[in-house]
């Protein structure tokens, strides 16, 4: 097999080769307060090259965390490490090349003081442009400030596009949020109840500075650190006790969520799902920054994220979809499970994107979008100027009553298939949704899994076959209760019968009315609003259209596997239960009348 870093299209190659260093004696390392306009104190690192001259100016790349800028470490790590290495791989790579590095904690959290609300507030979008005020300001400055940073961090780095600051060059963002309610709240109008329980969970202990939370979650940092590292002339912690106590003041996601339903329904600031993002594109866009986004084709609903970024966004864009966990610190790849070295490294990786940042400081940065994307099982990258790439053509596959997937349509008055709900099946503790942890991605025993699933089959194929694109459901479907969900898994299946997870789709049945407005930005998939007015309970025992879209992928189906679709009702390690009493069975209908069908996307060769 080709060795996919090396293959065409390759995009961390295409973004150039490792430059020498400019500076080779490692990095300082500093910890500040920087005031913000209401006498907020924000905590910051500063790393600098060691041995830059008084008169050298350098760009920053600047990046805002909930996560802990930096850590306490405890002996005898703190004798051989400083306390910002374990936060981020990449300080020695960035400072290196010519750049200072400043990592802050937002507003709220770590050893900054204020409170917090909400997540990406318009007070911390605020916070990030007197950030950059201060930073322009420094002797060691040349003025030039791209922002850098992976999930929450992300985010903020897109967000100081917002401003539209003249120092701000560029972004890069990788495995962030775009549409908060779908992508990770409320993923088809379903909550996320484990993350965002455990996410608030995290959050609430890493803003009190208690790091046993990690022994549990992350055991390696909690081996490594004994809290927040306060900052230098905190000698006497009165400023981190303050923040403390100052953070014991936090609400947090899950407080917000866990008894709301609906898209509509206000935030304790009196602010929606949409205000995240969605409602602040047209801002992001007059910037006209050039960004460069990343993600993987199984994070959570942040794969969509790219996508929808590329659709809508007018900014120059490099856009790269791979095949790693969130965050890319492990690899993700089903078809290749034993895999234990993620490509590209972290090292390669940094290195590419500072490249990236060198284009858009000292030369004319990038004018046009692109998107890089990897498509599995065939092991090959990809690149196209549009989405959906040239080729696509949807292809019909009805389900039928003998629990079959086939292209030709049911010609029978009757057929169906009946399933009562088991509500003990799962995608357990390490899929799509529990990586937002920066857990690997595993979904081994599928093919046990499906034994609790509803599952129809395809025949052999008979051609290598390219799935690119967004995969929707059409179900016909009758149930014996009001309320539901339904799981749809894209699965190959191999000679030997083993069972490879592709992607998936979740819906909660009440959000079914196929909307006729604009939809709130450019979808591939039919629109539902997921409005508290739009609700449309099922009748039981009547006859209802399902319509909706999988998380979108591209991988290669090789001639003599077959193709899955398996359905489910609940994953029971994940996702809220619905209804929340009763075991609905529910009826799929295979006939000429109801035929129930899945689209896929296929790239014609």
């Amino acid at each position: 097999m080709t060795d996919p870093r090396a293959v065409l299209n390759n995009p961390f190659k295409e973004l150039g080769e490792i430059p020498e260093k400019k500076y080779r004696n490692g990095y300082i390392v500093e910890s500040i307060y920087i005031p913000m306009r209401d006498g907020v104190n924000i905590a910051a690192t500063i790393c600098l090259p060691k041995g830059i001259s008084p008169i050298e100016k350098i760009p920053t790349i600047l990046t805002q965390t909930r996560y802990w800028r930096a850590k306490k470490l405890r002996i005898p790590f703190r004798w051989i490490l400083d306390e910002i290495v374990t936060t981020t791989p990449n300080p020695e790579i960035i400072t290196s090349r010519g750049y200072a590095f400043i990592i802050t904690d937002v507003r709220g959290t770590g050893a900054s003081l204020g409170t917090r609300n909400i997540p990406w507030s318009e007070e911390e979008v605020k916070d990030g442009s007197e950030i950059v005020d201060w930073i322009i300001s420094q002797p060691w400055s040349d003025g030039n400030v791209v922002s850098k940073g992976i999930s929450y961090a992300g985010t903020t780095a897109e967000l100081i596009t917002t401003i539209n600051h003249s120092a701000i060059k560029a972004i890069i963002l990788g495995h962030g949020v775009w549409d908060s309610y779908l992508d990770v709240v409320f993923p088809g109008g379903i909550y996320d109840n484990s993350f965002m329980q455990t996410w608030s969970f995290l959050g609430f202990n890493l803003d009190i500075n208690n790091p046993k939370v990690f022994r549990q979650l992350l055991p390696s940092d909690w081996l490594f650190s004994k809290g927040v590292k306060p900052v230098d002339s905190d000698g006497n912690l009165n400023f981190l006790n303050e923040a403390i106590e100052k953070h014991k003041l936090n609400r947090y996601v899950h407080e917000h969520a866990k008894d709301r339903n609906y898209r509509d329904e206000a935030l304790p600031d009196g602010t929606q799902y949409d205000d995240i993002i969605m409602n602040r594109q047209s801002r992001i866009e007059e910037s006209n920054i050039p960004m460069l986004i990343w993600c993987s084709w199984y994070d959570s609903g942040y794969v969509d994220a790219v996508i929808h970024r590329f659709l809508n966004l007018t900014n120059p864009m490099i856009a790269i979809l791979g095949d790693w966990n969130h965050g890319a610190a492990s690899p993700a790849n089903q078809f290749f499970s034993n895999r234990t070295a993620v490509t590209p490294s972290p090292n390669e990786r940094i290195n590419a994107f500072i490249n990236f940042f060198d284009t858009c400081i000292y030369d004319d940065g990038i004018k046009e979008k692109v998107l890089h994307y990897y498509t599995m099982a065939e092991e090959e990258w990809k690149k196209t100027s549009v989405w959906p790439p040239k080729g696509h053509k949807y292809q019909r596959w009805y389900l039928t009553e003998n629990l079959a997937l086939s292209k030709e349509m049911p010609d029978k008055d009757i057929g169906e298939n009946n399933y009562k709900i088991n509500f003990r099946a799962t995608t357990g503790r390490l899929n799509r949704w529990w990586t937002l942890l920066g857990q690997p991605i595993s979904y081994k025993n599928r093919a046990k899994m499906d034994e609790k699933l509803l599952c129809y089959t395809s025949l052999p194929l008979e051609k290598n076959t390219e799935i690119t694109g967004q995969i929707i459901a059409c179900l016909y479907l009758k149930s014996t209760h009001e309320d539901g969900a339904l799981f749809v898994y894209l699965e190959d299946v191999d000679e030997e019968g083993n069972v490879t997870y592709v992607t998936d789709g979740e819906f909660r049945v009440i959000h079914r009315k196929i909307s006729s407005e604009e939809p709130p930005y450019k979808i591939l998939i039919p629109y539902h609003t997921y409005k508290k007015e739009d609700s449309a309970p099922l009748i039981p025992g009547e006859i209802t259209e399902l319509k909706f879209g999988l998380h979108t992928t591209s991988v290669l189906i090789r001639k003599g596997h077959r193709i899955r679709i398996a359905i489910a009702g609940h994953d029971k390690d994940t996702f809220s239960r619905y209804p929340k009493d009763g075991r609905p069975t529910i009826t799929i209908s295979s006939n000429k009348m109801h035929a129930s069908y899945i689209d896929l996307p296929i790239i014609e060769k």
